[in-house]
C-alpha cells in the first residue's frame, strides 16, 4: 500500500487549529476559574440557604438576562 500525499487547503487548516486552541484555552480558563471557588460545606450551604431563601421566591425583576451578551464568542 503506497503512502498517498494529503493536501489541506491553508485557510481551512488554520480554521481548524485556531478552534482546537480556543476550545483548549476556553477548558483550561474555566479549569482556572474554577479553582478559585472555594468548597462550601454542608453546614455553609445550610446557612446560606437559610439566609437567601429559596430561589423560586426572588423577583425576577431583580436579575438581568445575560444570555444575549454571550451569544457571539467571535
Amino acid at each position: 500500500m503506497a503512502n498517498t500525499p494529503v493536501t489541506v487547503d491553508i485557510q481551512i487548516l488554520k480554521s481548524l487549529i485556531k478552534e482546537s486552541v480556543r476550545e483548549v484555552l476556553k477548558e483550561e480558563w474555566f479549569g482556572l476559574w474554577q479553582s478559585f471557588i472555594p468548597e462550601v460545606s454542608d453546614a455553609e450551604q445550610a446557612e446560606i440557604d437559610q439566609m437567601s431563601g429559596c430561589p423560586s421566591d426572588y423577583d425576577a425583576d431583580d436579575f438581568i438576562d445575560m444570555t444575549g451578551w454571550l451569544a457571539d464568542e467571535g
